[in-house]
């Protein structure tokens, strides 16, 4: 059998695993956070009525483990060609990868639990960003980002630090109402995923697809679960910071050319343009919270999915909207990627994102006129 056809079927069986696990795991949390009301309780600031469950992150971490460590091992039991795999590079990484996760889970759950302080939570991230450059990945190159090529070995380590904590947060930040943090996060490791294995590198699509196939069913009862029987259920911050943690890697790793490849710019566009709402609405939100001269680091009411509900729409609407705004970041710069250069394909969505914006805060205006109970004070942006 061709080696890439037997890569793909193993791939297949890891997400799959995935699937599995995460179909068995998800409705035992349920149950468990039910028995020991272990729930997400309603305030000012958030979007849900009812408590909820907040512990679907719980299951992210260890289906991941699983499911990679099994269907490595089957695969190297089994197949032919496990060279391939170069396995012998990537051992050391993903060693270093799942210790970075496993600080990164644990503090999420802690925070799901009894609560963490912002500033342990960033100490941890910051642990776990320094684990992800000891494997030796960082930027090595802007991609021609304002005619930047190649950069100092100290200057790319700085930058992945803080597109590590940057990208984890931003996960963090968007997951706000049903569906967005976890849809977001499916649609990115999808084009990943494909990206990953168009450049053959298995192990790290193995990663993104199992991570998929995790995600999945727990949208399902994030987006459909009635909350009054006790279907409903949130990942929390140990999914969210699981997520986010994942995500950086695989773009950080993308962003990097592939074996025996020269240019990673195209790839570096792409892989960054599936998070490009969380990472635009993060800069956003903190550019306002200083305007208004508050702490960047508390929470407020003014990330994209609170402001288009401002608009009058339901969350259900929202979800799509957001989702069609990613879709068409990753379609227009995946195009433009093939006829210009970074710096102008930013350049591009910036002003794309703030005319979205501005829509958006028209809409609101108009909406307040109608509806006066409305906040206004989240029209000045």
């Amino acid at each position: 059998m061709d080696l890439h056809i037997l890569n793909l079927i193993f791939l297949t069986g890891g997400f799959l695993t995935a699937v599995l696990l995460a179909v068995i795991i998800i409705p035992n949390i349920l149950l468990i956070s039910y028995k020991k009301q272990l729930f997400d309780l309603p305030d000012e600031r958030k979007v849900h009525k009812i408590p909820v469950p907040r512990l679907g992150g719980l299951a992210f971490f260890p289906v991941v483990l699983i499911s990679m460590v099994l269907n490595i091992g089957v695969r190297y039991m089994t197949g032919p060609g496990v060279n391939e795999l170069s396995m012998s590079s990537t051992s050391l990484i993903l060693l270093f990868i799942l210790a970075g996760l496993m600080m990164l889970y644990l503090v999420g759950e802690a925070d799901d639990l009894i609560g963490v302080g912002y500033k342990v939570k960033f100490l941890v991230q910051i642990c776990a960003s320094l684990l992800m450059v000891l494997t030796g990945t960082w930027l090595h190159s802007l991609g021609g980002l304002f005619g930047i090529t190649e950069i100092p070995d100290w200057v790319g380590i700085l930058l992945t630090l803080v597109i590590v904590v940057y990208i984890t947060n931003a996960i963090n930040l968007i997951d706000g109402i049903d569906g967005l943090a976890s849809g977001l996060c499916c649609i990115a490791l999808v084009v990943l995923s494909i990206m990953l294995i168009l450049r053959r590198e298995y192990v790290y699509a193995l990663l993104s697809l199992t991570t998929l196939g995790v995600i999945i069913p727990f949208w399902f009862y994030n987006v459909f679960g009635n909350a009054r029987r006790g279907h409903k259920l949130f990942m929390g911050d140990a999914g969210s910071l699981t997520l986010g943690y994942i995500l950086s890697f695989l773009v950080l790793r993308l962003s990097s050319p592939a074996y025996g490849g020269d240019d990673s710019s195209g790839d570096m566009v792409i892989a960054f343009s599936t998070l490009i709402v969380p990472l635009f609405d993060v800069v956003r939100v903190v550019i306002h919270r200083v305007r208004k001269k508050r702490n960047p680091f508390l929470p407020d009411k003014n990330h994209i999915h609170h402001k288009l509900l401002r608009t009058g729409m339901r969350g259900r609407y929202v979800l799509i909207t957001i989702i069609c705004i990613v879709l068409f970041f990753i379609g227009l710069n995946a195009v433009l990627t093939t006829c210009t250069n970074t710096t102008v394909i930013i350049l591009i969505d910036i002003v794309i994102w703030t005319v979205i914006q501005l829509w958006i805060n028209w809409r609101i205006r108009e909406n307040a006129k109608h509806h006066p109970e409305v906040a206004r004070s989240y029209v000045d942006d």
